[in-house]
């Protein structure tokens, strides 16, 4: 069943200036306003910014997540791991690659156990694969982790910018069962990929939807402002027919005004899934 969900963080204004963290002030409270949204889950961020405070790396805090989503239905299915990005698995030494190791290790633990399905590893920005070297050492580290993910029923999504061509050969030397990739319609819009290409690439590994729109070489803007194909996305995805999550990680708007923008972003969405499902 295909849901839509939102970005943890999207439902509060920024915190510190940061257009996107966990939410340390108010991730109780955004349960609620989704649910008043009509969201179906919130995908939950762990991040530098939050560190050990974020209650996804307790037992403590994973029961009360569990509670929060008892009480009002809105799940929590994936796990944005942007701490790798601000840390990346790359361009460190050996006893730091160990070290984020060891923290992916307890994510997927603590995932398996809120009943999450996958975690994102994002590889773009500041965690971006820039070298074939870079990209046999994410494989290596991949093939290593992959077997404790399965054993826990936890997929890893990738999210990077390489190019169809290169996301396919790194697709095609890691298996295909437990490896998925997150398409993020803006990021692919910025560098310039072109729906066609990724899907014919990779279509058949894409697990989770990262709904936003992007100017090519620019920042994210609200949906259908920028350069990404938005329909053609969907009618692709519709073709192959995914049923994976879509979650919103739009451009902002005026702070306070989360849940309605949430609610337009909804309806944007949904009239992209009646529109694919008619044709």
């Amino acid at each position: 069943m295909t849901m839509i969900g939102i970005m943890q963080g999207r439902l509060s204004p920024p915190e510190n200036g940061r257009f996107q963290c966990f939410p340390l002030e108010s991730w109780r409270e955004e349960f609620m306003r989704a649910k008043q949204a009509g969201l179906a889950c919130i995908e939950w961020i762990d991040d530098t910014y939050s560190g050990e405070r974020n209650p996804l790396r307790t037992a403590q805090g994973v029961q009360e997540i569990r509670t929060l989503v008892e009480q009002t239905g809105v799940q929590v299915l994936s796990i944005c791991a942007d701490t790798f990005m601000e840390q990346p698995l790359v361009r460190c030494s050996d006893t730091e690659r160990l070290k984020r190791v060891e923290l992916l290790h307890l994510l997927l633990r603590q995932a398996a156990s809120l009943g999450a399905r996958h975690i994102m590893l994002p590889f773009v920005d500041n965690s971006s694969l820039k070298t074939d070297e870079e990209v046999a050492s994410i494989v290596g580290s991949l093939r290593a982790v992959l077997p404790k993910a399965a054993a826990l029923g936890v997929g890893i999504h990738l999210e990077t910018d390489l190019s169809p061509e290169r996301q396919r050969a790194l697709l095609a030397q890691l298996p295909e069962e437990h490896l998925q990739v997150t398409y993020d319609i803006g990021n692919s819009a910025a560098n310039g990929f072109t729906p066609v290409a990724e899907f014919a690439a990779y279509g058949e590994r894409i697990g989770s939807v990262h709904v936003k729109d992007r100017i090519r070489g620019g920042g994210t803007v609200p949906l259908g402002n920028g350069d990404a194909d938005i329909p053609t996305v969907f009618s692709l995805l519709q073709q192959r027919g995914y049923n994976g999550i879509f979650i919103l990680q739009v451009a902002r708007e005026v702070a306070g005004n989360e849940v309605a923008w949430a609610q337009q972003n909804i309806a944007f969405v949904q009239s992209l899934l009646h529109g694919s499902a008619a044709e």
